[in-house]
């Protein structure tokens, strides 16, 4: 599994608007400035993140985006799945027709082992624990 640049810059813009979470509008600009990501970009991912119900829009001059949950009901892997789709290490664990080899693949027990893996961490770590781990190991820094 590797996950592309979208998935990593909304893991980035979800962490920014968790650690700025004041129940508040964040403009996007705002955020694309404070993580140095351009804010067309940023426009794509919101755009798929609030059509999921992670992110609440306002228009007009107190507008932009806000957290539709608390930091701590949010998983990484849902919002990694959201915009990049399955997380499976090899696409046979997603096909819904298996190939013929699947009941005697010699190697889908490891990739079953990996998916496991994947998603024992991923469905385990909220943006919570990732705020309070970089916090824990950054003591003076105010934003990420």
């Amino acid at each position: 599994m590797k996950i592309s640049t979208k998935g990593r810059y909304a893991l980035r813009l979800m962490l920014d608007l968790a650690i700025n979470h004041t129940g508040s509008y964040i403009p996007l600009k705002t955020v694309a400035q404070r993580q140095n990501i351009s804010d067309k970009y940023l426009e794509q991912i919101i755009h798929q993140l609030s059509k999921a119900g992670f992110v609440q829009s306002a228009r007009g001059a107190q507008g932009g985006y806000r957290l539709a949950r608390m930091p701590d009901e949010y998983t990484v892997g849902e919002i990694l799945r959201t915009v990049e789709g399955s997380l499976a290490p090899v696409s046979c664990l997603d096909c819904k027709t298996p190939c013929d080899q699947f009941d005697s693949c010699i190697t889908i027990g490891l990739y079953k082992k990996i998916q496991q893996a994947i998603d024992g961490v991923v469905d385990h770590t909220t943006l919570h624990d990732m705020i309070s781990d970089y916090r824990a190991k950054h003591p003076k820094a105010e934003n990420i």
